[in-house]
């Protein structure tokens, strides 16, 4: 069962913004051919600009970065992928954020839609009173586990075909942190992996959505300054 809802982002100049909420586990073979034929109808102008958040059934997928060395325990389906990154691990209790949007029109800047991402979901972690930041060198967001070490709660992983995105971030809400053992996460092992719920924070996926959905502004603000910045730089040359 899935709910819909679409909202128009404001004073951004954008097109209808699609946002899909899955409330049932989707397999992600199945999630990876709807993105990849959202992504074309983007690139047509057959289909407006889409957030789609969702949880899958637990699967090992492997970034063009993927060393078969990481996958340690492939106890899991494991699915190749053409986001950037390595192995990384979905599963039920982990909400799963893919942004399917135009970089033709918010601005052709990988580097800068990443940071965007990084932020907003930092951002909304802190609405639930947990402090993440990013880390030099490491792709990811990261905040401090119960033992007071450093520990990664989200994966970012994105794909740009002809300036329209596919795929996006994770978020560890309540997932079995288990799970991970059967891979190298995103090709880092000497850090560990935590999740709200380990953090003693109890956030359903709706709760989740809610948090993200309001900070939305944010994320797309984010990115319509670069735009309008590269615009600038673009003039004066």
């Amino acid at each position: 069962m899935a709910s819909h809802a679409q909202i128009l982002p404001q004073d951004f100049g954008a097109t209808a913004l699609d946002w899909r909420r899955e409330t049932a586990l989707v397999p992600y073979r199945e999630a990876l051919e709807a993105m990849e034929a959202r992504n074309a109808a983007i690139v047509a102008g057959e289909a407006v600009e889409q957030v789609w958040l969702l949880e899958h059934p637990p699967v090992y997928t492997a970034g063009t970065s993927a060393d078969p060395a990481e996958l340690t325990d492939p106890r899991f389906d494991v699915v190749e992928t053409g986001r950037g990154g390595r192995y990384t691990y979905h599963g039920p209790g982990q909400r799963v954020g893919y942004l399917l949007l135009d970089l033709n029109k918010r601005g052709k800047d990988v580097r800068c839609f990443v940071h965007a991402i990084e932020g907003w979901v930092i951002d909304t972690l802190s609405d639930f009173g947990v402090d993440a930041w990013r880390a030099e060198g490491r792709v990811g967001i990261w905040c401090k586990d119960i033992d007071g070490r450093e520990a990664k709660i989200g994966a970012i992983g994105v794909r740009v075909r002809r300036w329209v995105t596919m795929h996006g971030f994770s978020v560890n809400l309540d997932p079995d942190l288990s799970h991970f053992g059967g891979i190298v996460p995103c090709g880092i092992d000497e850090f560990g992996v935590t999740s709200l719920a380990r953090l003693g924070k109890n956030v359903s996926a709706m709760e989740w959505d809610e948090a993200l959905m309001q900070r939305a502004d944010g994320f797309l603000g984010t990115l319509e300054a670069a735009r309008q910045r590269a615009s600038q730089k673009a003039c004066q040359k």
